[in-house]
């Protein structure tokens, strides 16, 4: 390699990203949304994470006259706008002017709490059906709001398809509050729609929520499609050895996008096998610790990799035994038996990195749920 080279590199990256930017007021930005000139579509992100008082700095900064952050929008083919970073500062200004939907529906009005700075904007609102209500922003302050100005940075649609994929990523990645798998979502949705709707309409399925069991958080943290993801691509989209475990489901994720819908058909049909399989047997107790007498604790990921994902790749096999009778008495054997395999315990434990444990179980999975 050179410096050349480099060169090269660099010129060929610039012509795949077309940007362009400009300051706009909020009130163009909410005009913008009401004629749906501007897209904030909730599937990208939850749609609104900030507390009530984190909204409430934010309208404080506007009207204190505080810089605030660009946002990041994606420009469609038709000329419409996808925000692709920025979704808390928008949807506060929005859930404030009063134009905030949900599912079609107008979010209730955006009620401020007081601060240090400005404590009389405790109750404060954009406007009210109650004549006299003396906790509303008169003309000159929503007009003050209104005019006030973000740079919003745009993504042409010139730009390589992949570009906003990627700037996507890096927007939401370090000092992020979303998880992996959320920005990961979020990328799915800018993908195909579609897979990112299939991913989410298996994670809800009853036999698969009972058999993983998570808590609430990991829920909101959409764990839960992570693990989907997790077990089509360790079919669809082999691990190759040395990948960071987030960057192996980032390719991955990209490449399921392309599934065809016969794919998906088959996928989501060795899927609800499996855990209907799975839930059938253990109700709810396979990815926990067996100690011996019981399971116990909480589903473990090293478990659901290696005991989802080898018995879908055993299926026909599996199938082909006698009956549920003796499918199940087989299944229940294994999966206790594996909490004591040399190999499983070697390479499934807190120490062991996700790049180490995913290259050595993967292809013992299988091997191990071969009847």
């Amino acid at each position: 390699m050179s410096v050349q080279d480099l060169q090269a590199e660099l010129e060929k990256a610039k012509r795949q990203v077309v940007t362009d930017g400009y300051e706009m007021s909020l009130g163009e930005i909410a005009s913008l949304y009401k004629s749906d000139e501007l897209i904030i579509a909730p599937a990208y992100q939850r749609l609104i994470r900030w507390e009530e008082s984190q909204k409430t700095r934010f309208v404080e900064s506007i009207l204190l006259g505080l810089p605030v952050p660009p946002v990041f929008v994606f420009q469609r083919e038709d000329g419409v706008w996808e925000l692709i970073d920025g979704l808390q500062r928008i949807s506060t200004a929005l859930h404030l002017m009063g134009v905030l939907k949900v599912n079609g529906d107008l979010v209730e009005p955006l009620v401020l709490s007081g601060t240090n700075f400005l404590p009389s904007l405790e109750g404060m609102k954009w406007s009210s059906s109650q004549a006299g209500d003396m906790n509303v922003f008169n003309t000159p302050l929503q007009l003050e709001i209104k005019r006030a100005r973000i740079r919003v940075e745009i993504l042409r649609k010139e730009s390589d398809q992949d570009a906003k994929y990627e700037l996507f990523q890096r927007l939401n990645t370090g000092g992020s509050k979303l998880s992996d798998q959320e920005v990961r979502n979020s990328v799915l949705v800018m993908l195909n729609e579609n897979f990112f709707k299939w991913i989410r309409d298996l994670s809800v399925k009853p036999e698969f929520k009972d058999t993983i069991q998570l808590t609430s958080t990991q829920e909101e943290l959409a764990q839960d499609n992570e693990m989907v993801l997790r077990f089509v691509a360790y079919r669809r989209a082999p691990y190759t050895k040395g990948l960071d475990v987030n960057e192996y489901l980032d390719l991955a994720a990209r490449k399921l996008s392309a599934l065809t819908v016969e794919d998906l058909a088959d996928e989501a049909e060795i899927f609800n096998w499996t855990f209907e399989l799975l839930w059938k047997t253990f109700e709810g107790e396979a990815f926990k610790r067996w100690d011996g007498t019981r399971h116990s604790g909480r589903s473990m990921l090293a478990a659901f990799d290696v005991i989802g994902y080898g018995v879908a790749e055993n299926r026909q096999a599996i199938m082909d035994m006698p009956n549920d009778v003796h499918r199940q008495k087989w299944l229940i054997d294994k999966v206790h038996a594996l909490w004591k395999n040399q190999t499983y315990s070697n390479y499934s434990g807190q120490g062991v990195r996700g790049t180490t444990r995913m290259a050595n179980l993967l292809p013992f999975a299988v091997e191990y749920f071969k009847p």
